[in-house]
C-alpha cells in the first residue's frame, strides 16, 4: 500500500452554484487583507483566486481539478492507494456553517472513492459545544480520521492562549491534526512582493515558526495527546532542529546566550507530538529529502504529493521517494506506515 497524504479537495459545486459562490467568498477576511473572487481562465474554465494581500495571488483553485475520476485515474498511475484529502489554505476563515458543508461535501467524495479516498473534518478552533458536535459528528458520523487546521488564524498562532479550551477537548480525543501552512506568515511585509519568495518561502516561514512557538510555549506540556502532522516538512524544519537545541558550553562564559535547561523537553515533544509531511518530493530534491530523514527520522515523515498544484508531483512523488539512499524500511515508514498509524486507517 502506498498512501498520499495530501490530496487537496474543493468543492467543484462552488464553480456551478452561484450562492454557493458568494457565500464562500463573502467570508473571505478582508480586514486581513485578504481577497477572493472568481475569474474565468482563457480556455473558460473558472477559477477561485485567494490574494494575500490584495493584488497578490497566493492560492488558485481551478475549476476541474477536483474531479474524483480523475483524481483516481492519476491515482492509479502513481500506484497510490489511498489519498488523504485536505482543504488547500482557506480553513483559516470558514465559518461553523461552510465548515459543515465541506465536510459533508468531503465525506461524500471519500464515500464514492470506495475506500481509496479519507477525509479530515475541519471545524474553526473555538469551544463551543457547537464546534464539540461537529468534531463527534466528522469522527463518529462522517468516518474522518482526524482533523485539520492552519498554522495560524488570523494573527494568533496555535499557541495563542484564546485557542487553549478547543485543544483540551481535542487532547481528551487524543487526535491527529494536520496542520496545513497558510499562504503567508503573520508577518510577512518583507515577503509578498516577489512570486516564489510568496509562494513557497512564505509557506516554509510560517510551519517553522507555528512549530517554534508550538515547542517552546509549552504547548504539548499541556496538550500531550495531541499529535501534530506539519505540512512543507516543517517549513524544512530539519535544517533548523540542532540550531534550536544547543547543547551547553563545555567551558564557562560570562553571558548564557541560549536557553539550555529544556533541551529533553524539546527532544521528547519532537519524538511523541510532532511529525511532518513534506508536501511533495521533487521540490525538495534528493540531497535534502535525503537530509531530512537522517536528522528528523523516517518514522516522522509522511508522503504528500499536495495534488493538484502540479500532476507529476503525484504521477511521480513515490518512484522519486524510492530512488532515495535511504533503507527499504525507512521507505516504508515513509511512503505508508506512518500514515496508517498516525490516521488510523
Amino acid at each position: 500500500m502506498v498512501i498520499d497524504a495530501n490530496i487537496y479537495w474543493f468543492d467543484e459545486k462552488i464553480f456551478h452554484d452561484d450562492a454557493y459562490a458568494e457565500q464562500f467568498l463573502a467570508e473571505v477576511p478582508r480586514l486581513y487583507q485578504t481577497e477572493g473572487k472568481m475569474e474565468i481562465l482563457p480556455n473558460g474554465r473558472k477559477q477561485v483566486v485567494i490574494e494575500k494581500p490584495f493584488g497578490y495571488a497566493n492560492v488558485n483553485y481551478v475549476e476541474g481539478d477536483y474531479i474524483l475520476e480523475n483524481i483516481l485515474a492519476d491515482m492509479d498511475q502513481a500506484g497510490i492507494d489511498v489519498g488523504i484529502l485536505k482543504l488547500p489554505c482557506y480553513h483559516e476563515w470558514l465559518s461553523l456553517e461552510l465548515c459543515k458543508k465541506f465536510n459533508d461535501g468531503m465525506a461524500d467524495f471519500a464515500k464514492r472513492s470506495g475506500g481509496r479516498l479519507r477525509g479530515l473534518g475541519v471545524v474553526p478552533p473555538r469551544a463551543s459545544q457547537a464546534v464539540k458536535d461537529e468534531i463527534d459528528r466528522c469522527l463518529n458520523t462522517l468516518g474522518f480520521t482526524g482533523l485539520q487546521m492552519v498554522a495560524h488564524y488570523g494573527d494568533h498562532y496555535l499557541d495563542d492562549e484564546q485557542f487553549a479550551e478547543f485543544f483540551e477537548y481535542i487532547n481528551e480525543l487524543g487526535l491527529t491534526v494536520y496542520i496545513h501552512h497558510n499562504p503567508v506568515p503573520v508577518e510577512f511585509n518583507q515577503l509578498y512582493e516577489y512570486n516564489n519568495v510568496r509562494r513557497s518561502y512564505g509557506r516554509n516561514v510560517d510551519q517553522g515558526t507555528a512549530i517554534m512557538r508550538e515547542l517552546f510555549s509549552g504547548f504539548f506540556d499541556k496538550f500531550p495527546n495531541i499529535k501534530f502532522v506539519h505540512s512543507m516538512l516543517g517549513g524544512g524544519f530539519f535544517a533548523f532542529k540542532n540550531l534550536i537545541l544547543p547543547k551547553k558550553a563545555t567551558k564557562a562564559e560570562d553571558v548564557q546566550r541560549f536557553q539550555t535547561d529544556n533541551g529533553d523537553d524539546i527532544a521528547r515533544h519532537l519524538e511523541k507530538n510532532l511529525f511532518f509531511e513534506m508536501s511533495h518530493a521533487q521540490p525538495w530534491g534528493k540531497d535534502q529529502l535525503e537530509a531530512a530523514v537522517k536528522i528528523l527520522g523516517a518514522d516522522h515523515i509522511i508522503y504528500g504529493s499536495s495534488y493538484p498544484v502540479r500532476k507529476e508531483w503525484l504521477t511521480a512523488g513515490p518512484d522519486f521517494v524510492r530512488a532515495l539512499d535511504i533503507s527499504d524500511s525507512d521507505k516504508d515508514m515513509i511512503l505508508t506506515e506512518n500514515a496508517k498509524r498516525l490516521y488510523r486507517l
